[in-house]
């Protein structure tokens, strides 16, 4: 709650329309009285996945893949081998093909090319929509009860209550979940089931910090292939050693981690993807304006006097508005500026406690500070990236 209204506060600071809701949001930030979470010890849950019977050498092979929706192209000539084993991200902009080189993959749709899916290769595929295909008449407890196999039976309970379904919310039906609920039963389901090929599309969307631990930590001792397509940079660090990057219509292999891939692209999240390739809003709004032009019925001649009269009018608004225009970019830049700033303070903050790290010292308090200093880092980049998109708005 506390992050939606900053981030609110924070968008339309400078709206004249927002101003009231604006106003009522920083009195009710101020009553919302701030405490700290103590940790959940996750150690004693330890989800696996059922053995992975074993695949060809070469799960995936991919030779000159491309994707045509008439003459819109999203991506050719990708080319890549998946070895047995390979755990990789899918990144980049939405709408640059990522999930659907994965419905290739899956032989959901056509595409052009040669993609191979190697031999014995069974796949487990989670996606948004995958929470569709539940049993509506079903519990929780029993949708889960019908894949699980083994020890692992024993342990439905804790598992149920680690994504969020403990006590009662177990003995729900399915069709009363919300959206969200149902992605995370999705989730568990798809867990337990003996695949060898892993594809998750967006797969912390509806997951907190604890639940996202508990999948990451499967996914790391799961001995199949996975493919993971995430925008959520602590979730694949550490997860992936391989990433491929989406981007103007083509597929880039990137070997290493995901920070790796951030270093190389000088970027710190990968949400800077998506602004960093933007069309800026300058742009944008010259082309509209464009169009509008474009768009004016041509004027009849009229006398000289009539038509000097019609036409100072739209000058002298136009000219006002440029003033305005140019006052809002001057805030703006501003703004990018104080949050850059920002940024650059804790991050240095954090750089030095990371250096008192590496020189041996330790204690509870100095840990303390630098989780603290980690979670004063995201909020600064959020903020980083709302005042950038503000910006833009105004060519900045």
């Amino acid at each position: 709650q506390i992050q939606d209204t900053e981030e609110f506060i924070e968008r339309f600071r400078y709206k004249a329309t927002k101003s009231v809701q604006v106003q009522s949001r920083i009195k009710q930030l101020a009553k919302i009285e701030r405490i700290e979470v103590d940790e959940v010890d996750t150690s004693r849950l330890n989800l696996k996945f059922p053995p992975a019977p074993r695949s060809g050498d070469y799960p995936v092979t991919a030779d000159n893949v491309g994707k045509s929706y008439g003459s819109h192209k999203v991506f050719s000539g990708a080319s890549f081998t998946l070895k047995r084993g390979d755990k990789v991200a899918f990144v980049g902009k939405n709408g640059e093909g990522k999930s659907t080189l994965v419905k290739c993959i899956m032989g959901e749709i056509p595409f052009d090319g040669s993609l191979k899916i190697g031999h014995n290769v069974k796949i487990g595929y989670f996606a948004q929509n995958q929470a569709q295909l539940l049993d509506g008449e079903l519990t929780v407890f029993d949708t889960i009860d019908r894949v699980a196999t083994g020890d692992i039976r024993t342990k439905i309970r804790d598992i149920l209550g680690a994504f969020m379904f403990g006590g009662e919310a177990s003995d729900k039906k399915v069709k009363v979940l919300s959206g969200g609920e149902k992605t995370r039963l999705a989730m568990i389901r798809l867990l337990l089931e003996p695949v060898n090929l892993l594809i998750l599309d967006e797969p912390t969307n509806h997951l907190d910090m604890q639940t996202k631990d508990v999948l990451k930590q499967a996914i790391q001792q799961f001995d199949g292939t996975v493919i993971v397509v995430s925008h959520d940079r602590e979730f694949l660090d550490g997860l992936v050693e391989k990433v491929y990057e989406f981007g103007g219509g083509k597929v880039r292999e990137c070997l290493g981690g995901i920070y790796e891939f951030l270093e190389k692209k000088k970027i710190s999240r990968l949400q800077e993807l998506e602004l960093s390739k933007s069309p800026s809003a300058s742009s944008v709004a010259a082309a509209a304006e464009k169009h509008r032009q474009s768009q004016k019925p041509t004027q009849p001649a009229t006398a000289p006097d009539s038509s000097a009269d019609k036409q100072t009018a739209p000058q002298r608004k136009s000219y006002q508005e440029m003033k305005e225009m140019e006052k809002l970019a001057r805030k703006a830049r501003k703004k990018i500026s104080e949050a850059e700033a920002a940024v650059a303070d804790v991050e240095q903050r954090i750089a030095d406690i990371e250096s008192r790290f590496a020189a041996g010292e330790s204690s509870e308090e100095l840990i303390r500070q630098h989780a603290s200093l980690k979670k004063e880092q995201e909020n600064a980049m959020s903020l980083w990236e709302l005042a950038v998109m503000e910006g833009e708005q105004f060519g900045v």
